[in-house]
């Protein structure tokens, strides 16, 4: 483990993935005081995040390194608290309010359209994918236009997340007060103003039905500070993972110019909105194939509340568990040719060679499944549809290294060309 230490802090996936190769679904790691599973085996993901997940807490360095950040919301927040919270918010992500959500999806599309067409030269991609999607977390979490806002917002929180992952593998203890540690606390301090701002905002205008996530929290009588937390969280789940998602979907459709004309076939003859996101399954099955690849949440930890058995091995109270979903989603013995693009697999003609549910969990899984998915999946098909109509995209570099930080990031941005389709006009 003392050697791997230099290889752990380059690319943490990478050295997951080297030891689930080494060792198998199920791979025990010699720390100090906790016993570490690194889990890559099927049933045994079932098992911590499914079948017996009341068992599995959050109290893990991951989770308390972004509790910083987000307080304890619910990305980290765990148990009654945790509960309580995802029953008031839910209605916000209900099916019924998807229709608002593709308006402001086609909207940011339409927004991004005009952004790189007055762009001279390549368009910094995940830059671009941040406003745009922030815009659509502004209205499903305020009703707000968050448009003013994203810079600054967008701007402290990547800060803040990039200083939280460089603390929880530093070895100074947080206590003290070193630079980064007032970095941070002047990161959150501007995280904190902008919060307040759309709280008091959002206070200002009552509805008697409110279907956004700050509306229900204020129906609902929670404190400013439990408000604070929940919204910090959904800016970083709902907006730095659809960013990360969306960047490096078009980073693969620039590099892979057969499923990129195919794109262009299915769009060109569809007006996005919600009532056509159903005509898109090619596009979605390319989201959905960029999500294996790259799964924003590319790793998920749990501690053991009490003695299990997972994939037959006997697991400790008090032992971390890992589940690389980067590693899982690549695994040759789950996925044929993993290290290729191949949106294919996930078309509904793919019949019994579909990906099986275990073997995909870019969501997680269970109980704890991101309350935002289905948001996120029409969000995204529709932002990438509305650029797509009229816009193709061209590699303004080699392929990017891959940051595993909160999220997938490209190390340095993505440069990438987006110009206008022959034909295209503004």
């Amino acid at each position: 483990m003392i050697r791997s230490v230099p290889a752990i802090m380059r690319a943490p996936h990478a050295f997951l993935t080297d030891v689930s190769a080494r060792y198998g679904g199920t791979a025990a790691i010699p720390m100090p005081r906790t016993p570490v599973l690194v889990l890559n085996d099927p049933a045994g993901v079932r098992r911590v995040l499914v079948e017996n997940a009341r068992a599995y807490g959050k109290a893990t360095v991951q989770y308390s390194a972004l509790a910083t950040v987000t307080g304890p919301g619910l990305l980290a927040g765990d148990g009654a608290r945790w509960r309580t919270h995802r029953r008031t918010v839910q209605p916000a992500f209900h099916h019924a309010g998807l229709a608002d959500v593709a308006g402001h999806a086609v909207h940011a599309g339409q927004r991004l359209v005009q952004e790189a067409d007055a762009t001279r030269g390549p368009l910094q991609v995940l830059d671009a994918m941040s406003r745009a999607g922030l815009e659509v977390v502004g209205h499903t979490l305020a009703a707000a236009d968050l448009h003013e806002d994203a810079p600054q917002l967008v701007d402290a929180v990547g800060r803040a997340l990039e200083l939280v992952v460089r603390r929880a593998a530093n070895p100074v203890p947080n206590s003290w007060p070193t630079p980064s540690r007032r970095r941070l606390a002047r990161e959150v301090a501007v995280i904190d103003d902008v919060c307040e701002r759309i709280v008091t905002d959002r206070r200002s205008r009552p509805v008697q039905a409110p279907r956004d996530l700050v509306g229900l929290m204020l129906a609902a009588g929670m404190d400013d500070r439990q408000i604070r937390d929940e919204l910090v969280t959904f800016v970083v789940a709902g907006h730095e993972t659809v960013a990360s998602s969306l960047t490096w979907t078009l980073d693969l459709l620039s590099r892979n110019p057969s499923v990129l004309a195919k794109v262009h076939d299915e769009v060109a003859g569809v007006e996005p909105s919600w009532d056509t996101v159903q005509d898109l399954p090619y596009l979605r099955a390319v989201v959905d194939e960029s999500l294996r690849l790259y799964p924003p949440a590319w790793v998920i930890t749990r501690k053991a509340l009490a003695e299990d058995e997972v994939a037959g091995v006997r697991v400790p109270a008090g032992t971390l568990v890992i589940v690389c979903t980067w590693a899982l989603h690549r695994d040759p013995s789950l996925w044929k040719a993993p290290g290729e693009f191949r949106p294919e697999r996930f078309l509904a003609s793919n019949g019994k060679d579909a990906p099986r549910r275990d073997h995909y969990v870019p969501f997680g899984a269970g109980p704890r499944l991101c309350i935002g998915r289905d948001l996120a999946l029409v969000e995204e098909v529709l932002v990438l549809a509305t650029l797509l109509r009229t816009h193709t995209v061209r590699p303004a570099g080699p392929p990017p290294r891959v940051d595993a930080l909160v999220t997938l990031r490209p190390r340095g941005g993505l440069p990438l060309h987006v110009e206008r389709l022959p034909g295209s006009r503004p």
